[in-house]
């Protein structure tokens, strides 16, 4: 057994000032409660909030303070995320850090998938975040949306990760959605997941621990609240040689593959069809970009039915009954007919 105690934080996150000390208090409140607590994980954007108007330079005062703390608890601290602009460029990135139990920042994380066309303005990062824990395993960050494309998750694990540690920051309708991906991540990558969200500015809650075989290990509700998770990484690695309960052995199935995905050449022409959905852009107040109506409509008939006439509902035409006479049907309704055996046998097969 490799057993590593992992705490996510979900904490009110306001969107006007700095949260970075309101995160320090909760870390302290966490280590004191909670001493064996060997890493922490926060949500996204969580020490400045969701607007990037806040963005800090590479490196900040509040960096250089989470450092400082890492290093008092001698603790893994992944802050979550905050906006950060390149001073030669401008360009903004969300962005991650990893901070070692010495207080060193060992690796940087720029979310490569900014939930456009929401977040604009915000640039998209292009390198993975792979780092090992001597002794315990080898973990990987995604930042929020990351986690909607597969392919992320499928990079690192491909690198041997076994943990992803995913901050995220929802406060929209589709957080259900997001945790039911994030189970579907675990299972399909057998991996633990840590999907820790904000409240307030933050998000509507809702973090999430998962294991390699889609077991929620702790869910959190609409309040704040601290979870430190032991996860043991020998069953990752028994579960990546057997298989989930003994079954899918997916990462090996997908090493040993047949097909390469033309997809993912830009130039193949698979893709085609993603390029008819039109411009990624915020909708409007009815939109109607991108419904396109590949089977004709049905003919709406022009020619009224009457009792008594049936209707071609190809053609559109209209005939009548060969037998069909208005006078004679309402005779025929009006006068009782005593039921026969077949009719009173036909009722009672129907009845069932």
């Amino acid at each position: 057994m490799t057993p590593f105690a992992i705490a996510g934080v979900q904490m009110y996150v306001n969107a006007l000032h700095s949260n970075v000390e309101g995160m320090i208090h909760r870390l302290d409140v966490l280590m004191a409660r909670f001493p064996w607590t060997q890493m922490v994980l926060f949500s996204e954007l969580a020490p400045y909030g969701p607007l990037d108007k806040f963005a800090q330079a590479p490196q900040n005062d509040a960096l250089d303070t989470f450092c400082e703390a890492a290093r008092k608890h001698r603790i893994w601290l992944i802050p979550g995320s905050m906006f950060l602009r390149d001073p030669e460029t401008g360009m903004v990135f969300n962005t991650a850090v990893v901070i070692n139990p010495e207080g060193e920042i060992i690796k940087r994380y720029a979310k490569m998938f900014p939930f456009r066309p929401y977040e604009t303005g915000i640039a998209a990062g292009t390198e993975f975040c792979v780092f090992d824990v001597p002794e315990v395993g080898r973990f990987g960050l995604s930042i929020c949306y990351d986690i909607w494309f597969p392919e992320t998750t499928r990079q690192l694990t491909a690198q041997g990760v076994e943990v992803l540690l995913h901050p995220v920051l929802t406060g929209t309708t589709d957080r259900d959605a997001e945790l039911a991906i994030a189970r579907s991540t675990a299972a399909q990558f057998q991996c633990y997941v840590f999907d820790v969200n904000g409240l307030g500015a933050g998000g509507v809650g809702k973090s999430l621990v998962v294991d390699p075989s889609a077991h929620v290990l702790h869910q959190s509700a609409g309040q704040e609240d601290m979870f430190p998770i032991e996860v043991d990484l020998s069953m990752v690695r028994r579960q990546r040689e057997t298989g989930m309960k003994g079954l899918g052995q997916v990462l090996k199935s997908f090493r040993d593959r047949s097909v390469d995905f033309s997809v993912y050449d830009r130039n193949s022409g698979t893709d085609a069809y993603l390029k008819t959905l039109g411009p990624l852009e915020i909708p409007q107040q009815g939109t109607r970009a991108g419904l396109h109506v590949d089977v004709p409509a049905e003919k709406v008939q022009e020619t009224p039915a009457f009792k008594g006439m049936a209707i071609d509902t190809l053609s559109g035409s209209v005939t009548a009954h060969p037998a069909s006479n208005t006078t004679k049907t309402a005779q025929a309704e009006a006068a009782p007919q005593p039921p026969t055996e077949e009719i009173r046998g036909s009722e009672t097969q129907s009845s069932g």
